[in-house]
């Protein structure tokens, strides 16, 4: 089995629709990241949401980078559509407890509705703007110096760029008074000052227009309304229309690859997706017959993980109705080494791989062959998704036999709930101010809920938006922590939440008592002695009930 690029043998064919396992019901993180593509914050907004291992970053811009720079739903939607559906694109790391699908449906959904919007906007700036290109030009640098201005925190400083802006305006009117041209040039001249003043009232009520309509996606999506995302490119027009059909095997492709069993463990990062390893218990004795002169019956670790996972299955249920443990999802693991700074990951790939699943007979080898030196491992792992999707419990167990030593490692991963950034809905924009009579006292007003500088920014953007690289050139944007997943690459740390803290350290001594029981079990079936098993299996059971979770990736040597 080597190591290559995703299978490039998949098929693309429709197909048995299968629905996800454990999908129902885990809304929560799917949504909260899908938001962020109708979000109008400022892009650096999504910075304050890079967590320990996985950070992303804003490029600036080239020429006039803050009016050509894009905000958080701009800048998300283009790079988690060109990261994910891109072609000739890295491999993904799995989102366990969300469905990416429907977050990259969501991005393009805001990028069409973007798209309507700037082509409104594209007429407005060629019948306003461009026809009066001088007056056009005279505007758009008083707003960008009042724009960069405005950036600084010092208050005179701000109040500067509006005075700047009233005391154009002003010149403007005593230019459109005392005009120094005559005949066609003076008209021209005339309407260079007032076609852009014009052309932005009208590009101010088309970006509202949008504006709420953003927002009122960003609100259902957070109120757990899960609104649909309307993708009309994904549907053909005509039956040799070749875009919708890339879009549907970038799709297709994208959902093959979430199911995949193949894994990458990061180092002190843990388990791509899956998050670091906080704890670790392991149980490793000698194999010695039960009875004196006789030996012990041949058997392999795939016998014993057999043996474990059948087990697993039955944790749902237990001698009191409790309710207790939810249904969990078991499957065998194929777990590459990367390195802890990796830019990239490669999925197992050749006749052992059929549409990123690796086949059971190559996983059976895995298992019982290579547990030492190089290569990848085999992993049985039982995954809890709860809190509606924003924790995930993953518990990983192997079974290695080096000469006559057997061991059974029980670890555990935990990956928290998304950055409280992606759970914050839209708030109306205000403004604190003094009173007019009681000068002492203040009051909230609204602000517009777009004000001046972004209907000059969205105007300028939109003649550019049919080739995005352009604005990436002119504008910056958001670069995605690699390797790529949407799951793991803005979440936080579990143990800041007290129940979601106890969930996961609550879930490892069921589970190592499960564990040791069914090893223990073969043992005996096959002849082994399993005191010294036994006692070692006890000791554990007292260890793993210490409450402290570890970085047990990270070594002091």
């Amino acid at each position: 089995m080597g190591a290559g690029v995703a299978d490039e043998g998949f098929d693309f064919s429709p197909g048995a629709q299968v629905p996800l396992a454990g999908a129902a019901g885990q809304t929560a993180a799917t949504y909260a990241l899908a938001s962020a593509a109708y979000r109008d914050n400022d892009v650096d907004e999504i910075l304050k949401a890079n967590n320990e291992w996985h950070q992303s970053a804003v490029t600036p811009g080239r020429a006039w980078g803050t009016i050509f720079a894009p905000n958080l739903g701009e800048a998300f939607s283009r790079a988690v559509q060109v990261r994910m559906l891109g072609g000739g694109r890295n491999p993904l790391i799995q989102s366990f407890g969300m469905d990416p699908q429907v977050v990259v449906e969501h991005c393009l959904a805001a990028n069409h509705i973007r798209k309507e919007r700037d082509s409104w906007l594209t007429a407005v700036f060629v019948l306003c703007g461009l026809i009066f290109l001088p007056g056009l030009l005279v505007w758009l640098l008083v707003f960008q110096i009042r724009r960069t201005i405005a950036k600084a925190t010092d208050k005179r400083a701000s109040a500067l760029g509006t005075t700047l802006l009233v005391a154009v305006g002003a010149l403007a009117v005593l230019f459109l008074l005392k005009m120094p041209f005559d005949g066609f040039w003076g008209w021209y001249a005339r309407a260079a000052v007032v076609a852009p003043v014009v052309g932005w009232f009208w590009a101010k009520r088309i970006c509202e227009r949008t504006a709420r309509d953003l927002r009122e996606r960003w609100t259902a999506l957070l109120s757990g309304g899960g609104l649909g995302a309307k993708v009309p490119e994904a549907v053909p027009g005509s039956p040799g229309e070749s875009a919708a059909e890339r879009l549907r095997q970038g799709l297709a492709r994208l959902s093959a690859e979430q199911q995949s069993n193949s894994a990458f463990y990061a180092g002190p990062k843990g388990i791509l997706g899956m998050g670091t390893r906080w704890g670790s218990w392991q149980l490793a004795e000698d194999l010695v017959p039960a009875e004196a002169g006789k030996e012990i019956h041949p058997f392999r670790s795939w016998d014993v993980i057999r043996s474990i996972q059948d087990q697993l299955r039955m944790l749902e249920r237990g001698p009191l109705n409790t309710g207790g443990f939810p249904k969990p999802s078991i499957r065998n693991w194929v777990v590459t080494p990367i390195g802890e700074n990796a830019k990239s990951v490669s999925r197992p790939s050749g006749t052992d791989v059929d549409a990123y699943q690796v086949k059971t007979h190559a996983i059976q080898e895995i298992c019982n062959k290579q547990q030492f030196g190089s290569g990848d491992r085999h992993y049985l792992g039982v995954q809890w998704t709860l809190w509606d999707g924003q924790l995930i419990i993953t518990m990983m167990i192997t079974v290695t036999v080096l000469h006559e030593t057997l061991r059974i490692e029980v670890t555990g991963h935990a990956l928290g709930p998304v950055h409280s950034l992606f759970t914050t809905k839209p708030a109306a924009k205000t403004k604190t101010v003094s009173k007019t009579v009681r000068f002492w006292e203040t009051k909230s007003v609204n602000l517009p809920l777009v004000d001046s500088d972004e209907v000059v920014r969205l105007a300028v953007r939109a003649p550019f938006t049919w080739y995005p690289p352009i604005l990436d050139w002119l504008g910056g944007k958001l670069v995605l922590p690699e390797p790529f997943g949407l799951r793991h690459a803005w979440a936080d740390q579990p143990w800041r939440h007290r129940f979601m803290a106890d969930d996961a350290l609550r879930t490892a001594t069921p589970v190592l008592r499960v564990v040791h029981a069914a090893a223990i079990k073969v043992l005996k079936e096959n002849g082994v002695d399993t005191e010294k098993f036994g006692a070692r299996s006890a000791f554990l059971s007292s260890a793993v009930q210490d409450p402290t979770p570890r970085k047990a990736d990270v070594y002091d040597a």
